[in-house]
């Protein structure tokens, strides 16, 4: 089984790698994007068997910050 975990910074918390990346995208020529907000992308590889609880705890324990970010989950 597989999961993806999402985790970006919560809302009203200061982006400065998404500032950089708009800032950057300005110098380029894309004047069109008023924002950026960078995250990441954790893809698991796990037994058959493993609950999205578990996953779950995992955010909750390392993979995520849960005071500044937000996680999804997506198992397949």
């Amino acid at each position: 089984m597989k999961a993806r975990v999402h985790v970006m910074l919560k809302n009203g918390v200061l982006d400065p790698q998404g500032e950089a990346v708009r800032h950057a995208l300005g110098s380029l020529g894309f004047d069109g994007v008023n924002g950026v907000r960078q995250g990441k992308v954790i893809e698991l590889d796990l037994a058959d068997g493993t609950t999205e609880d578990t996953v779950k705890e995992m955010c909750e324990k390392l993979l995520a910050n849960t005071v500044i970010e937000s996680y999804s989950i997506e198992l397949n």
